[in-house]
């Protein structure tokens, strides 16, 4: 079964089986996005690159963001139709073959950067369309952190932001944990040490000016 295959099987309420609380989740990641990196101008265009059903679209359109989602899987696409209907623009395309009519301020691409098979020529695509940053993420256990900088300053980035988070995607935490899992992320070498067993990094790499 391919990658696509398998996503168009999960998509009917995808994000309420992949996510233990996804409204939650979706909101603290669009928060660590917007924070990570430099300012997102208001109205911005946002693009998310392997949206899924799109379950970051809700947090972004409630700041007042513009939503582009792509996607591969046409049955995920159909299913962030479903819930949005014409709020937003959504596009059924692999990632690596898609570009936009025009540039984006914001390109974001989630739990997705690692699938296209060429990670250079992907990077230097979205610089070459992204006028704020492009923000993705990753778990540094299994991509090392000076890999990921390399091919983005390949690609012809000009400076990386790195954030820790914390937060389970799979484990709804109380929210005293919550706000400790947040502390944390703040906390420079400490988070970095607790990188080594669990968490992510977000990344915002800011192509030249």
């Amino acid at each position: 079964m391919s990658i696509i295959e398998k996503f168009d099987r999960l998509a009917r309420g995808y994000s309420a089986h992949d996510y233990a609380d996804p409204a939650r989740y979706a909101a603290r990641r669009t928060d660590v996005m917007l924070a990570t990196g430099p300012a997102v101008p208001d109205g911005a265009t946002v693009l998310d690159l392997a949206c899924g059903d799109a379950n970051m679209a809700e947090p972004l359109l409630a700041r007042g963001y513009r939503y582009i989602g792509v996607d591969g899987s046409g049955e995920m696409i159909a299913e962030a139709g479903r819930r949005l209907g014409d709020r937003v623009t959504l596009i059924h395309e692999l990632i690596d073959r898609y570009t936009p009519s025009g540039p984006v301020d914001v390109t974001v691409c989630l739990r997705a950067f690692y699938y296209p098979s060429d990670r250079v020529a992907f990077f230097r695509d979205v610089a070459a369309y992204t006028r704020c940053k492009f923000v993705f993420d990753f778990d540094p256990r299994v991509y090392p952190r000076a890999e990921i900088e390399r091919d983005l300053r390949a690609a012809g980035f000009a400076e990386i932001v790195l954030q820790p988070f914390f937060l389970p995607q799979r484990v709804s935490v109380p929210a005293p944990l919550r706000a400790a899992l947040t502390l944390l992320e703040r906390c420079g070498p400490l988070a970095r040490l607790a990188l080594r067993v669990r968490g992510i990094w977000f990344c915002a790499a800011v192509p030249p000016r």
